[in-house]
Formats: C-alpha cells, sequence, structure tokens
C-alpha cells in the first residue's frame, strides 16, 4: 500500500476535493489529526477554499476552534475573501462557544459548591505610559459573593452615548443546579431584571451570524493579540535606590507579600490583510491613530509573507502551487492558498507580583472558578486566567499586574476578604480564635429585588460591539477626545467599555 494512501487520509481526501469518499470516511480521531503544517482536515479545507468539502467535516463534528500559527478556522477562512466559507465556519464556532457557555457555567457552579464560601473584591486599576490614555484609564472594583453554587458579581458598567461615558450599576447572578444553572443580570439605574437558563440544549434552529458581521470581516485586518511567555522568568525585587538591597517586601491589602518581576514579558500583535480590497486596506491605513505609530513599537513584516513575497516576485516555484506529495512530505515548507500579508509587532514588559504566603482564600480551589467564569464571556478575565496559570512563584497573588495591550497595563488587587476592612451588607465576618476568617452570605444577597421589572429572559441591550480597528487604537482616539474636550477631567470608566470586550 503506497505512502499517499496511508498517511493523513482525510487530509488527502481534502486535497482531492473527493467529497463521496471525505463524506463516508469522516469519523473520529481522524477529523483532529494534523498533517506536518499542523492543520487538521477542517483548517486544511478553509485554506485551500474548499467549500463543499468543510461543510462535511463541520457536519461531521470538527473542532472549529483549532488553531494553527495562532491563526484559528474563521481567521483562515476570513483570510480567502469567500464570505460563504466565513458564513460557514463562524456559525459554527458561535454554536459551540454558545454551547461551552451554556454547559460550562453549570459545571464550574457544581465545582464551587463544596468550597468555603467567601468575599472579595477585585480592583481593576489600568495604567499607560502613553500621557494621553493614563488620563483615561479605566477603574473598576468588583465585588464577589460567593454562598455553595451560587455567585454574584457587583461592578459599574457604562454605556457609551455620543461622546460621553455614562455610569451605571449592574449586578450578575449565577445560580447552580444539578444539571442547570440561572443566570439574572439586574440593572438597578433602569430597575430592570433578565433572567436566563442555562443548560445544554439543540442549537440546530439558533442563528448567532449575520451577512453583515460576515462583510464586516472581511473588509478589516485580522487581528492576533497575545502574550509571549516562551522567555518569562521570575526575579525578588531588591530594595533599595540601586535594587542592591535585601528582598522587597510590601504590605497589600494588609498583607505582608513578598515582591517578584517577571521579565521577558511580551506582548505581540500580528495583522493579516491578504483577503480586503485595495481600497479598505487604504481606509485601514488612514484610519490608524498616527499617535500609536509615533509611539508604538515597530510594525515588520513576518516571514512568512516575506516568503510570499518574495515567490510572488519570481523564482523556480513563483505561481506554481504545490503537489499532493510536496505539500505531505516530512518537513515541508511549502506554502498554499493566498499569499499571506501578515505583519507582526511586539513590545516587552516587566510586570510585577506581590505574593503572600499565608492568603486566607485559596486560589485554586475559590478564586479560579470564579475567574473561569468570567473568562467564558470576558477577553481580559481570560488574559489573567492565562498569567495565572503559568508556574507562578509560590503564594497567593494579592497584587498582580499584566499587560494587556502595546500601551497599556493591568493591576488586579484582591481586598476586603470576607468584609472585614470594610463592612457589607448581606455578609457576616467571622473571625476565629486560631486567627482564621469566613463570612456567612445572607440569602438576600442572592434575590432579585422585588421592586423591579423583569423584562424575559435576556437583555434587549446585551452589549456585543465590534470594532473594524485594534483596541489600542480606539484607546487612543477616545483619549484624545476626552484630553480635548475636558482636560481637567478625571473620570474613571467601566473597564469593559473603554477597552472594547467582545
Amino acid at each position: 500500500m503506497s505512502e499517499s494512501t496511508t498517511t493523513y487520509p482525510l487530509h488527502r481526501l481534502v486535497w482531492r476535493n473527493q467529497l463521496e469518499n471525505l463524506a463516508s470516511e469522516a469519523k473520529a480521531p481522524e477529523l483532529e489529526a494534523k498533517d506536518p503544517h499542523g492543520r487538521t482536515p477542517l483548517m486544511l479545507a478553509v485554506c485551500l477554499g474548499h467549500l463543499e468539502a468543510a461543510k462535511i467535516l463541520v457536519k461531521a463534528g470538527a473542532d472549529v476552534n483549532t488553531e494553527t500559527e495562532g491563526w484559528t478556522v474563521v481567521q483562515e477562512a476570513t483570510a480567502t475573501g469567500n464570505p460563504r466559507l466565513v458564513q460557514l465556519v463562524l456559525e459554527e464556532r458561535d454554536k459551540a462557544r454558545y454551547g461551552a457557555r451554556m454547559g460550562g457555567i453549570p459545571d464550574l457552579l457544581v465545582k464551587l459548591k463544596d468550597v468555603p464560601d467567601f468575599y472579595v473584591d477585585m480592583t481593576w486599576e489600568f495604567t499607560s505610559w502613553l500621557p494621553l490614555v493614563s488620563r483615561m484609564c479605566p477603574s473598576d472594583t468588583y465585588r464577589v459573593y460567593k454562598r455553595g453554587s451560587s455567585v454574584r458579581v457587583d461592578t459599574t458598567l457604562l454605556g457609551f452615548d455620543q461622546n460621553s461615558w455614562i455610569r451605571g450599576n449592574r449586578t450578575y447572578i449565577f445560580k447552580g443546579e444539578r444539571e442547570s444553572a440561572s443566570f439574572i443580570e439586574v440593572d438597578h439605574d433602569a430597575r430592570q431584571v433578565f433572567q436566563e437558563e442555562m443548560r445544554a440544549q439543540d442549537t440546530d434552529n439558533l442563528s448567532f451570524s449575520s451577512p453583515e458581521q460576515v462583510d464586516h470581516r472581511i473588509s478589516t485586518p485580522l487581528v492576533q493579540t497575545y502574550l509571549d511567555t516562551d522567555n518569562i522568568s521570575f526575579q525578588r525585587v531588591k530594595s533599595g535606590l540601586f535594587g542592591w538591597g535585601s528582598d522587597k517586601s510590601e504590605l497589600v491589602s494588609g498583607m505582608e507579600c513578598k515582591v517578584f518581576a517577571a521579565n521577558n514579558v511580551e506582548v505581540v500583535t500580528k495583522t493579516r490583510m491578504e483577503h480586503m480590497s485595495a481600497a479598505d486596506k487604504e481606509n485601514a491605513r488612514a484610519n490608524k491613530n498616527p499617535l500609536l505609530t509615533f509611539f508604538g513599537p515597530a510594525e515588520t513584516e513576518t516571514d512568512a509573507s516575506a516568503a510570499n513575497k518574495n515567490k510572488a516576485e519570481g523564482g523556480a516555484s513563483s505561481g506554481t502551487p504545490p503537489t499532493e506529495e510536496e505539500y505531505f512530505a516530512p518537513g515541508s515548507t511549502v506554502i498554499i492558498g493566498t499569499p499571506k500579508e501578515e505583519y507582526k509587532k511586539g513590545q516587552k514588559f516587566k510586570a510585577q507580583l506581590w505574593l503572600c504566603e499565608e492568603y486566607p482564600l485559596s486560589l485554586q480551589e475559590q478564586i479560579m472558578p470564579i475567574v473561569d467564569l468570567l473568562a467564558i464571556s470576558n477577553t481580559h478575565f481570560q488574559k489573567l486566567k492565562d498569567f495565572i496559570h503559568m508556574q507562578l512563584p509560590s503564594g497567593f497573588p494579592v497584587k498582580i499586574e499584566i499587560p494587556l495591550f502595546h500601551v497599556i497595563n493591568a493591576r488586579i488587587t484582591f481586598s476586603n476578604i470576607q468584609a472585614l476592612d470594610e463592612s457589607v451588607r448581606g455578609v457576616t465576618s467571622i473571625k476565629e480564635d486560631c486567627g482564621r476568617s469566613s463570612a456567612a452570605i445572607d440569602d438576600s444577597v442572592f434575590e432579585i429585588p422585588r421592586a423591579y421589572t423583569q423584562l424575559g429572559n435576556g437583555p434587549s441591550n446585551t452589549r456585543q460591539q465590534q470594532y473594524a480597528g485594534d483596541e489600542e487604537d480606539l484607546l487612543l482616539q477616545y483619549a484624545i477626545r476626552q484630553s480635548l474636550a475636558n482636560p481637567a477631567g478625571n473620570d474613571q470608566v467601566d473597564i469593559w467599555e473603554a477597552l472594547g470586550t467582545e
């Protein structure tokens, strides 16, 4: 039997676009097998622009959240410029996310059930070395209550109206049951309540994407921002003017903490534009903030993009697509699909950690399930989760500083544990003789205010913002407007509105 029929069988059917054979052979675990380029059969079908093959693989249950070199299936589909292909994988990805959210939240709440109850404040502060951005950096405190399998999170939420921010107060309540959970959003300003039951359900009849969303993706750059922590190292910060003294310790929220520096943390952003028309590319360049270009890190062409350009300009293989055997050969580096127009910029940061050896809360048992819960639908909690999951030095991170973008850092501080420092309605602080503390959370904390109006299964104004540009670019533009309009202002804004989370 020849190698061409024994290695990567599904991939080869995709390559040849043999749809009938593919439909009969598309079964696990081969659906998630990877070829020499790290592509699954679905990723290969997308990169080749084989729409019908992609449909067969999606129907067979192929993972639509897989990545190759950091780029997702949806992004690679967008890079082809084929709206039908984008619509297909975008719809399936959003269904998968919806299912994970509906099934994941009840599972997390069940895990929390037997963990000791607690109350804690999580304060998010944002800093920047750019003066205009620094002046409008947001700050917000999340008040977290946990009792049994119920969680309540209070926060300040703002809307954006024309050129001004609107302050408001929201409460999110999660109540876990055996196989389901309920999610309640309380708008205290409008005195309205939205409630949603969360359980695994059939999503075949639900629609998640629209033609407008697809058009938006095809006409705007693909952007990938991530923390490169391959070379990260942690060192104790030294006291003294020049850092020549003893190991530094500081008091944070009443707790003695060791101070560590995280070195070689790099924020990397990759941008691709091969799917865009000439007019859309010109638009994207024209709308880029000049301050970001001036102050931010330099943008360079990636090796993959340069290789594509060299092939386009000439050479023995110019304009000749690779053969099947060339593509599947061990160690193959041949290029398929639309030539990449990829650019990269990176900037290194020195993050800091304040770690306490004897903290009254457990990071893994109590705090991480809350972070996991909020990370399901929030990208910045996802970044916090990823950072904490690294091999940190021992101790609880009472205060942790992480880079989010090229010009923005986030500093998260845990405080007011068990409401011992400042009383909180519905929380009874308990201080034991042995020095340990706990909290009793009252039923009223998780009750819906009687005088509020209940408006069905979900908020009509759920904020699912879509931006055409880079998040930090939007921050700079907003900072400039705020500085010019209100030079003496020091209003704080909500972190999710200012950072434009999805």
